[in-house]
């Protein structure tokens, strides 16, 4: 077996894992399953992946990867500004390995049981100290922690809700619970059928935040708030 026959197999294996594990759970997914849908022989598998759980390491691996990379960029950056791009990088990351995490969210004893799980804990510690920054007190470290919370947890929860709508719902907790509640916004009179709705401040805010990223259009991030394309062009023209 070649060295490019090997990895085309060894992809294909691995993706073939991640859709059995993903709908049936890692436990009840028998290697000789896999085997069987690719057309391969259970042997075939163990020449690749010498343990089941060899096979989970390495479906998690992108992941662990990600933000390892993500904790290590954003350590060099002033407070502020590292705190934002952990809290931001860790949703976009947890984002783009949906799948994956549905997948262990389904068997999460299985995690503590190799090295993945301390890896895990690392990232939230440091995670932690960065949010909360150097001169953060116990209800900072408290309040960090439960950012990082909201930054994952509903990336399991609402697997139906697509992935701008999610982002934009997360960061704007995240805002909420360390920047504290928007002011409470003046009286308006009524407003007729149809007029644009208004946007507070920590809507206005998520919306700049998602334009400045590039990867989202106005009419993504209209839909992510709830208001209206003229709505939305109005604020980011006040930039």
């Amino acid at each position: 077996m070649d060295d490019e026959e090997s990895g085309d197999t060894r992809g294909r294996i691995l993706r073939a894992a991640l859709d059995l594990f993903s709908a049936r759970g890692y436990q009840r997914t028998p290697l000789r399953e896999i085997a069987e849908r690719l057309g391969l022989t259970k042997a075939a598998i163990l020449y690749h992946f010498p343990a089941k759980e060899d096979l989970l390491a390495a479906l998690v691996e992108p992941l662990m990867t990600d933000l390892e990379a993500l904790l290590k960029a954003a350590g060099g950056l002033p407070p502020e500004q590292g705190r934002w791009a952990v809290i931001e990088g860790f949703v976009d990351t947890m984002l783009a390995h949906r799948r994956p995490l549905g997948m262990l969210f389904q068997d999460m004893a299985l995690v503590a049981r190799g090295p993945t799980y301390q890896r895990l804990v690392q990232f939230a510690l440091r995670a932690n100290e960065i949010i909360a920054g150097p001169a953060g007190d116990r209800r900072d470290r408290i309040r960090a922690s439960q950012a990082i919370a909201m930054c994952s947890d509903p990336v399991v929860f609402f697997l139906d809700v697509p992935s701008a709508v999610l982002r934009a719902d997360m960061l704007d907790g995240v805002h909420r619970l360390l920047d504290g509640p928007p002011a409470p916004e003046a009286p308006v009179a009524p407003r007729r059928p149809g007029r644009p709705r208004a946007m507070n401040s920590a809507q206005i805010a998520t919306a700049r935040r998602m334009h400045t990223t590039g990867r989202h259009s106005v009419e993504e991030i209209a839909a992510a708030l709830g208001v209206s394309r003229a709505t939305v062009y109005r604020h980011l023209g006040d930039e």
